[in-house]
């Protein structure tokens, strides 16, 4: 169990340099979901529940959340030009 949330950690550090040419929509879907997968996987290793449909729940439900925010952050800055 410790190898895969090495693996989930290390994953998620190397996707943060991948945002910077994305537009806040497509930086909160993926940081949305990168953050929604490890915390699916954390809640499902504590509560010893499956680790991959927590992981793929998390990823989802962060995914959407993210993609809400990121664009209202987007329209902010349009509405400032």
């Amino acid at each position: 169990m410790q190898k895969i949330l090495l693996t989930t950690l290390m994953l998620l550090l190397l996707g943060i340099p991948a945002c910077t040419r994305m537009s806040p929509t497509q930086q909160g879907a993926l940081s949305g979901a990168a953050i929604g997968a490890g915390a699916g996987l954390g809640i499902s290793a504590i509560t010893g529940g499956n680790l991959g449909v927590g992981a793929l729940v998390g990823g989802a439900l962060g995914g959407v959340a993210g993609t809400i925010y990121g664009n209202q952050q987007e329209q902010k800055t349009y509405r400032r030009y």
